[in-house]
């Protein structure tokens, strides 16, 4: 699309998703690749080695090599610089031969040299991308925006001397007679902006993201006190940076503060504690173990997610016969809008069809339980996953699985939590047998004990 209309705006989104989406994709050390790359995480995303049959990693191969093609573009006249990274390039125009080289640090910081070297004197025009990021567009379209537009512009050089120059379709143009031994220099600004989506995007009304340059940042449990999913920023915060050589090879983090927020069990209050806030840019998060992840992070409390206090469930052990999609789905506290609620974790156990599984919580100590409410996974008509055929309860005592003594049927419930009352029980282990239908799979979206 550049190459048909010379428009930035096309490579502006390149750069964006090279140095974000594409970059998460696969872990820094090479071995292993994300199909999806979540903008939230409840700690149980986790890249997977490769397969036999994983395509994403192998088209990241076949794009790598191709990058150096992505840098610059010409017509007989006009020579277009795309992209900013350390390079030295022949160029064939029609005038004849000019090498170009690059020395930057970009994209953590701005400063770029170029050196433009012809053959021989000659007139022609060097076309400088600006970046979207640098005029106040996040994107080329009306999907984000700053929350606050910043008036520092970026300074062009020639040979040490400062420029004055206009933007046409993203490119500053400078046209003169270049001879061997000149220099361009560009200084662009990268303070930490905040981003805000368009007020059609529901699940990101009241919340913000943080940018610096072209890198998108997220926020890590393992830098926040062990929860990010949880915490309201100040929308009129101030964030700093710093670069952190020994932290995943090399990071600009962002630094700032924020609350914490919880829910008091005693009278439902929400408790507010302010702490420390770090963000590391989004391309190297899961590389420091298993917790959560959070990029659209909230500044209104209408948006925010406290904890809620603890209970039963959600500070039990999880584990279950086969786990697809993501086991702490079963106990992470978060209430379905319906059966086939696709907005908040699942635990299903695709493509397992027709089997019986099974869902364990085991407690730290003996635990009393007299009910149970079960939120079961169904995506019909159109999905494979229903409510179960049938499903019990059995419980640990005396190292033997026993069937619990109810009151009534096992239910199998729709849209609704499906809930019994037990005869109380003391164990330290409880267990959920299912038997899926034929031909179909299943799923929990929430299992609650009291």
């Amino acid at each position: 699309m550049f190459l048909l209309n010379g428009d930035a705006k096309y490579i502006d989104v390149l750069e964006r998703t090279l140095y974000n989406g594409f970059l998460s994709g696969i872990s820094i050390h090479g071995n292993k690749f994300f199909y999806p790359n979540p903008l939230e995480s409840d700690g149980s995303h986790e890249r997977k080695l490769w397969f036999n049959c994983s395509c994403c990693p192998t088209n990241v191969v076949r794009f790598l090599p191709s990058l150096p093609g992505y840098v610059y573009a010409h017509t007989k006249d006009d020579l277009f610089i795309n992209l900013y990274i350390g390079n030295e390039a022949n160029i064939i125009m029609d005038f004849g031969e000019v090498i170009v080289s690059q020395n930057t640090n970009y994209p953590w910081d701005g400063n770029v040299k170029i050196k433009i070297e012809p053959e021989a004197h000659s007139k022609f025009t060097v076309s400088l991308r600006i970046p979207g990021w640098v005029q106040n567009k996040p994107v080329p379209s009306d999907l984000y925006r700053y929350m606050t537009e910043s008036d520092q512009k970026p300074v062009i050089k020639i040979n040490n001397e400062e420029t004055k120059f206009t933007i046409s379709n993203g490119y500053a143009k400078i046209n003169r007679q270049w001879k061997k031994g000149d220099f361009i220099t560009i200084e662009f600004p990268m303070p930490v902006r905040k981003v805000i989506a368009n007020n059609k995007v529901a699940e990101d009304i009241g919340k913000l993201s943080i940018e610096r340059g072209p890198i998108v940042y997220c926020a890590e449990w393992v830098d926040n006190g062990g929860k990010v999913r949880n915490l309201l920023l100040d929308k009129n915060a101030d964030f700093t940076y710093e670069y952190k050589q020994d932290l995943i090879n090399g990071l600009n983090i962002v630094k700032g503060i924020s609350k914490s927020l919880s829910i008091d069990k005693s009278d439902n209050s929400t408790i507010e504690k302010e702490q420390d806030f770090i963000a590391i840019p989004y391309y190297a998060w899961a590389h420091r173990g298993n917790g959560e992840m959070i990029v659209w992070l909230p500044y209104e409390k209408s948006a925010a997610n406290p904890i809620p206090p603890p209970t039963i469930a959600s500070e039990s052990k999880v584990s279950a016969s086969y786990i697809h999609d993501q086991i702490l789905a079963v106990n992470d506290q978060v209430i379905p809008k319906n059966s086939n609620d696709h907005d908040i974790p699942r635990l299903t156990f695709w493509d397992h069809k027709g089997t019986t599984e099974w869902v364990q919580y085991d407690f730290k100590e003996e635990t009393t339980i007299s009910n149970m409410h079960i939120y079961w996974f169904d995506d019909g008509p159109d999905g494979g996953c229903r409510v179960p055929e049938t499903w019990k309860i059995t419980y640990l005592k005396n190292r033997e699985w026993k069937e619990i003594s109810k009151h009534g049927a096992y239910p199998v419930l729709k849209d609704e939590f499906t809930s019994i009352e037990i005869s109380s029980i003391k164990s330290k282990s409880i267990k959920l047998e299912i038997k899926l239908q034929e031909n179909f799979s299943g799923g929990i979206l929430e299992w609650k004990l009291d």
